[in-house]
């Protein structure tokens, strides 16, 4: 029986991926491990689409709907242009709630500078709880969009934000009760409050006009699980240092409550940014200068080094593993 959350690295390329046989030659980055969008060839432009589902959240349901594809749209280093949402609701679902979740979309398309173009809206039986899927599109000029196949040996990994930011305000949302003796009122609040940065266009953005050796949006499996999948596209190996990964300390209240690793934690919110040594130093200091938190994590070493983390108790060396169901499905059954 599959385990929740998606699938492991290398099932999905076994019985997903590989089902895929017929290629379209416009299609410039297709389907594949690790690859946040699909880049395709309009003539003079490429469109970049992604898809992403937002099935374990509740509260913040619509404003993550919108902010995760838009990310990974981002994660290109291109503004997204247009989103369709794909909204199933539960039977016994009020008018209230749909207005819940619009209003919520609504905001935080404008927040993102996306217009939600479409979509539909349906109850069924066969969901439990409220499921959107949305699919994010954005407009690039031919040859502009980033991808971490332009990684080399050499290249630091810079990483914007806290590690689980995400997930930390999916917990504290959605289970504040449990917390009361975890978090004080403050750091409750606090911890719920990291969902209003889960938005990474802007870093995207800024990052993308300066030159990167390709984004990616941290979703799930968490920050080694984005480091993993950008190295398996490139065919690289890396040195990360865990001391260097910043993290907030409600952060690591919850994982300590929950027993989960913060650092498989799903933290859409923060950009992995990997950085040509000529221009690492302009990227930190133009993200800086936008009032975004930004830290140089690791670098990236040949296939032949593996991937590695520096743990920060000096315990040395930790082969970095593929990521797999996410840490938050630990806490939210």
């Amino acid at each position: 029986m599959l385990k929740a959350g998606k699938l492991d690295s290398d099932l999905l390329q076994a019985i997903v991926i590989d089902k895929i046989q017929y290629k379209r030659p416009e299609v410039l980055t297709r389907a594949g491990i690790g690859e946040d969008c699909a880049v395709i060839d309009y003539g003079q432009y490429e469109c970049v689409v992604s898809t992403d589902p937002i099935t374990a959240a509740a509260s913040d349901i619509g404003r993550l709907a919108i902010h995760i594809s838009c990310n990974d749209i981002a994660s290109n280093g291109i503004e997204p242009l247009g989103i369709t949402l794909a909204v199933m609701l539960p039977v016994g679902t009020e008018l209230s709630d749909v207005e819940l979740i619009m209003e919520q979309a609504g905001a935080a398309a404008e927040k993102a500078g996306v217009e939600i173009v479409g979509g539909h809206t349906e109850v069924t039986p066969a969901v439990n709880q409220p499921v959107i899927v949305s699919t994010a599109f954005g407009r690039a000029l031919s040859g502009a969009s980033q991808s971490a196949r332009d990684m080399k040996p050499g290249d630091y990994i810079l990483m914007t934000k806290t590690a689980g930011l995400e997930g930390t305000g999916i917990i504290a949302g959605d289970f504040a009760q449990e917390l009361n003796g975890v978090l004080t009122p403050d750091e409750l609040e606090h911890a719920k409050s990291l969902l209003d940065d889960v938005s990474v266009v802007k870093e995207g953005v800024i990052a993308g006009r300066i030159g990167t050796c390709g984004m990616h949006d941290v979703t799930e499996g968490g920050i080694l699980g984005a480091v993993w999948e950008m190295c398996h596209i490139a065919g690289l190996g890396c040195r990360v240092r865990e001391a260097s990964i910043p993290v907030d300390p409600v952060t690591l209240k919850i994982a300590a409550r929950y027993g989960i690793d913060h650092l498989r934690l799903i933290s859409s919110g923060c950009m992995l940014i990997m950085a040509s040594p000529d221009k690492k130093d302009a990227i930190i200091s133009a993200i800086t200068e936008a009032g975004i938190a930004v830290s140089c994590i690791g670098q990236i070493v040949p296939a032949a080094e593996d991937l590695m983390l520096e743990r920060s108790d000096g315990s040395g060396l930790q082969k970095i593993a593929p990521p797999a169901a996410d840490e938050l499905y630990k806490v939210v059954k």
